[in-house]
């Protein structure tokens, strides 16, 4: 019998990455959260097992050669799964370098992209004292819209990112691009990715890793205790 491998989550488009992923590997897990608005990321115990004080990670009690691993950074451990149970990485080496490539260029692109739009857009005028800065919400949400454009493009020409098969690829995407409005984006002149984005959302794995302790996600906007603690605006 498997083991249920442990996740360290909250629920954040980072974290959705690999709860999405393991409702659709249908692997068993045990759920251990992370409160990266109190600060459970910079604990020791943590620190341990994601040494970035990054969340997620995992721990899987039955790893290479039968031996435990804990593995940190999203992506590594979609590729993680993916190897390890066969599924959703493609069939054949061509298909796994396009899985690989759309992977990384979320890791890369998208997410630290999105993730700066949102704190400029959202965050930084919210502070004490406000950060509104004209440059940096005009750079980012740019940007973002300048990679949308490139996966709607993509998306043209194939039913997923990587290809006409779903993939690890998609879970890492889905979470950051489903925030689209709060990125300040438009979906009118991408077709394509408003497509893939209802197809991919309407999967029951997508729908029940999204769901994961959606309760606990708040407006950080309204904590300050919480920016000091995610953004250091203290010493």
């Amino acid at each position: 019998m498997t083991q249920p491998i442990d996740l360290y989550f909250w629920p954040t488009p980072n974290g959705w990455k690999v709860s999405i992923a393991l409702h659709e590997f249908d692997l068993p897990y045990t759920l251990h959260l992370v409160d990266i608005g109190a600060g459970d990321q910079f604990k020791p115990d943590f620190l341990a097992i994601s040494p970035n004080n990054r969340m997620p990670a995992i721990v899987d009690p039955d790893g290479p050669d039968g031996a435990p691993i804990a593995i940190f950074e999203s992506g590594a451990i979609l590729q993680y799964l993916a190897r390890k149970t066969g599924r959703f990485y493609g069939s054949t080496e061509r298909e796994r370098i396009a899985v690989d490539q759309w992977l990384m260029w979320q890791m890369g692109g998208v997410g630290p992209m999105a993730g700066q739009a949102h704190h400029f857009l959202k965050y930084a005028p919210a502070m004490d004292p406000p950060n509104d800065l004209p440059y940096a919400k005009d750079r980012y949400r740019n940007e973002v819209a300048r990679l949308y454009g490139v996966l709607d493009r993509q998306l043209a020409h194939n039913r997923y990112v990587a290809g006409d098969f779903y993939s690890i690829a998609d879970m890492s995407l889905w979470g950051w691009v489903s925030l689209w409005e709060g990125q300040e984006q438009t979906l009118d002149d991408k077709p394509n990715l408003a497509r893939w984005l209802d197809e991919v959302g309407a999967r029951q794995g997508v729908q029940a890793g999204r769901a994961l302790r959606a309760d606990l996600r708040g407006d950080f906007r309204k904590d300050k205790d919480a920016q000091n603690m995610l953004f250091k605006t203290k010493t």
